[in-house]
């Protein structure tokens, strides 16, 4: 990276030095005798020196305990699952005596705006969902202490990522569908440029194509009910075998689908079984009630926020994703006999 042309961050320390940014943040905050070798310790120093960096305002901030502010940047609030794992985060934050703003980043509208005449100085870390990555640039939160949410852990932009197990839960789903007797499928995809929706289709893809005489089409909408309903409608109507089961993305999704398949004259789940993802109250308030997987939203934000306190202060965040577990009701039942 050239001197003078973007300022570098402790991501490119970490990249250059071939270490984590965690071992970069204790090495610059000399707490790394004990933790890191010192071989590593000077390749990160030549690797700082090199790029010109220096440590940002808000991460000397925290040291000297001035703001104690972290910002959770989540996509648009359409559902209340963010909202959920923003009072997780604020919980455990209370606890360790930090405030959480909730940022959510406006939706189709391009990148987000900085909220702060100085993010870097009114902040001491950031949490981010993947589906709202594009607002880090603008609020400068990739130079700052970040974790991210439903992340690929092997290209994350933070110090550590928090995932809930997301490829668990549609195996969950498929082997229910399978076990019931399904064999035509239609995954009805978010229309989201995201890698959590990309795990949802590959473990879906992955575990039907274990089992000899299977189907599996796919059709995209926009996470809404109107283009739900929309997609499902045109799946429903194309040619050929009608699927029997519907495996959808999230349950504002299953909501839509509902309504087509009424609309086609099908019943659910007589002639249509529907699954979700989320478990949202609408899971419950639509009928029949809906399986679908639930996600411990609570929990994902309090993970979150210890994972980010955990990078504040140089140390490993805990590992493992938070398990989720299939919640059975009155959509699923066997298929119609052909």
């Amino acid at each position: 990276m050239a001197r003078g042309s973007t300022r570098p961050t402790s991501r490119d320390v970490a990249q250059a030095a071939g270490v984590s940014q965690a071992a970069v943040s204790l090495v610059l905050g000399d707490k790394w005798r004990g933790r890191v070798s010192e071989p590593t310790a000077q390749r990160v120093r030549e690797a700082a020196y090199e790029l010109g960096y220096r440590p940002n305002l808000a991460a000397r901030n925290l040291r000297l305990g001035r703001t104690r502010t972290v910002l959770l940047v989540v996509p648009a609030l359409t559902t209340e699952f963010f909202a959920e794992v923003y009072t997780g985060a604020a919980r455990i934050a209370a606890e360790h005596g930090f405030g959480v703003v909730l940022y959510p980043s406006p939706e189709g509208v391009g990148p987000a705006r900085d909220p702060f005449a100085s993010a870097q100085a009114a902040l001491d870390g950031v949490i981010a969902s993947s589906m709202a990555a594009d607002a880090l640039s603008a609020i400068r939160g990739d130079q700052l202490p970040l974790v991210m949410l439903d992340s690929d852990p092997n290209g994350s932009l933070g110090a550590a990522t928090v995932n809930l197990d997301i490829a668990d839960g549609i195996r969950q789903v498929a082997e229910h569908l399978l076990t019931l007797g399904h064999r035509r499928f239609l995954h009805l995809a978010a229309d989201v440029p995201s890698w959590t929706f990309e795990v949802r289709a590959r473990e879906l893809a992955a575990r039907l194509t274990e089992t000899p005489g299977t189907t599996l089409r796919t059709a995209r909408a926009p996470i809404s009910i109107e283009g739900a309903l929309a997609a499902t409608h045109a799946a429903l109507a194309a040619p050929g075998p009608r699927p029997t089961a519907l495996v959808c993305d999230d349950d504002k999704l299953a909501a839509g689908a509902y309504k087509a398949a009424r609309r086609a004259g099908l019943r659910v789940p007589d002639d249509l079984s529907v699954t979700g993802l989320d478990d949202l109250g609408l899971a419950t308030a639509i009928d029949p009630e809906l399986t679908t997987v639930r996600l411990d939203a609570e929990l994902f934000g309090e993970h979150g926020m210890r994972a980010l306190l955990a990078v504040m202060e140089g140390r490993t965040p805990e590992a493992g994703d938070i398990p989720v577990n299939l919640v059975v009701r009155g959509s699923t039942a066997p298929p119609p006999q052909d």
